[in-house]
Order: C-alpha cells, then structure tokens, then sequence
C-alpha cells in the first residue's frame, strides 16, 4: 500500500510532491525520470508569446533568490505544438499554469487548452509580481478572483488550482473567494517583492528594480500564510515557498497543505524533488502513519 497517495481536486497523486512553475523544465529528464513525481507543473504560459523583461533579471541574495523574468514562454499554441506531447510522456499528473490580462483571455486559453489530450489541471497564475497589467491585478482582488474563478469552472471539468500572492492584505479573504468561485484547489505563497542594491554603483540590481523574492528566506512567511488558509478553506492546498527538504515538505504538510512544491531549491539541488519524496516515505515508515493522517495535524 502507497501511503503517499494522495488526492488533489479530480486527480490522484502516487506522492504529494511537485514542482514549482517557473523553477523546473524538461531538461531536469536527463538527471531522473519525472515519471516519480506525483505531478508535473510547466512555466506559466501566456496567449502570446512573451520575451520577458531585460537583464538584469535574476539576482542571488543572503538567502534565496530574486528574479524579474517576466512570465518569458512561447506562447499558447507553440506550447500545445512542441512542449505538451513531451510532458504527455511521462507518468504523472501535468498541471498547466496559465497567465493571462483579462477573464475572456483566461477563458479561451481554458477552451484551447481543453481539447487537447493529457491535461490533468490548470494553476491559475493570478499572482505574478513581475508582469504589469497581468496576473497580480487579478489575485489582489475578492471579487474578480471568485468572478474568474467561477467563470473558469464553468468551462472545464479539470482540476482548477487558484495561485495566490501573499502581497495582500487578507489572504484568506482572496483564498475564500476562490473556494466560493468553484476551485478545487489552491496554491501559495508566489514570491514576496524585493529588491537589491549594488552599493558600489548605487544602483539597483535588478533592471527592473523589483522582483520576487523565493527561497529559503520566505519559508516562515509561506507557512504562517498556508497555515492561515487551511484554517478558513475546505479545499486542499499545494504549498511552496523555501522548501528545500523534507523537513520543510513536512511543517507545510502539519501545517495544512495536502501537497507541496519544491521551487528555488531545484537550481541548488536539482535532485530535491526525488530526496523529499523518499524523506516522505521514509518519515510515514518510521512513525506508522498514511501520510493523509499527517495533513493539517497540527496541536
């Protein structure tokens, strides 16, 4: 008996773990089969395709990273063409992250993305700090959250995961939205805003300025704010945010979270993902417990 099997809205995971949208890429093929993973979840993808923003974009901190990429993809058809029949080869949940400007963009991607074969669930990317007029203008707001959500829901029978930013006020007001709206999941923390400076030039690193700040640094936040959410909602949560072992995976997973995300630490590690996974296994042995029993135990 699996006793890392799990259930995500429609699907069924053999194991709780996958990867963080933007962190993780076909090439990671080469190094492991990504068959092992419960699911696999692409770079958000846009209508059109996007260049991203200038360098520089990416820059290492204390601890962790900011980028400023800019949602940088191939765009919705080229996706479909050349990347979906690849992700379609391995054994696992693929779970599609989409980004788009307004509800109606969202709703045809949802349309032209349903036809095709392969899709287990959507990640509704409406938290990205690093894209003017896209994403975060949605995921700060109740009302257009539980509008497009529900509009959304009425289109597919797939799994829907909302992605929720932690630059808000209330989290748990936007997570309830969401929940009302019809979402068979959630998924949090996206990165935080942050910026650096390079004393020397007196000038910001980032060409941008501002990025998102992910990994080890933001751990604390992502889990008071995961922690916060599966006290109000009745939905499960994919959690991320700093998670770089298994300890990590399990404080989310005490903390409330059904699932988990391995992110930043895949350019540290790119063997985290398949080190969590047997961590997990191996902690569920040792305490003779079905890891359902370990989601929201907290005391």
């Amino acid at each position: 008996m699996n006793k890392c099997e799990i259930q995500f809205g429609k699907m069924k995971w053999k194991n709780p773990l996958t990867v963080a949208s933007g962190t993780f890429g076909l090439e990671y093929a080469e190094l492991f089969d990504l068959s092992l993973l419960g699911a696999l979840t692409t770079k958000t993808i846009t209508p059109k395709p996007k260049k991203g923003n200038k360098p520089q974009r990416i820059v290492e901190t204390e601890v962790g990273l900011l980028n400023s990429i800019g949602l940088q993809n191939p765009g919705l058809e080229e996706f479909i063409k050349t990347d979906l029949q690849k992700y379609q080869e391995f054994d696992t949940n693929l779970i599609v992250s989409i980004s788009a400007s307004t509800i109606d963009e969202f709703i045809k991607m949802i349309e032209r993305l349903d036809i095709q074969t392969g899709i287990d669930a959507y990640e509704i990317n409406v938290s990205c700090p690093n894209v003017e007029n896209e994403g975060i203008a949605f995921g700060t707001n109740e009302e257009i959250v539980f509008e497009l959500t529900r509009k959304i829901t009425s289109v597919t029978e797939k799994t829907v995961i909302i992605k929720l930013t932690p630059n808000v006020t209330s989290i748990e007001n936007i997570a309830l939205a969401a929940q009302k709206g019809g979402a068979d999941g959630l998924a949090l923390i996206n990165t935080l805003y942050g910026m650096a400076i390079d004393v020397d030039a007196r000038k910001l690193k980032l060409r941008n300025g501002i990025g998102g700040y992910s990994g080890p640094g933001i751990k604390p936040i992502a889990l008071q704010n995961v922690y916060r959410v599966a006290q109000v909602v009745a939905i499960p949560i994919l959690a991320m945010g700093g998670i770089s072992n298994v300890q990590d995976a399990l404080e989310f997973v005490i903390a409330g979270a059904t699932a988990v995300a391995v992110g930043t630490q895949n350019f540290v590690n790119p063997f985290t993902s398949i080190e969590v996974i047997r961590g997990l296994e191996v902690y569920c042995h040792q305490h003779s417990v079905d890891f359902n029993e370990l989601i929201g135990s907290i005391t």
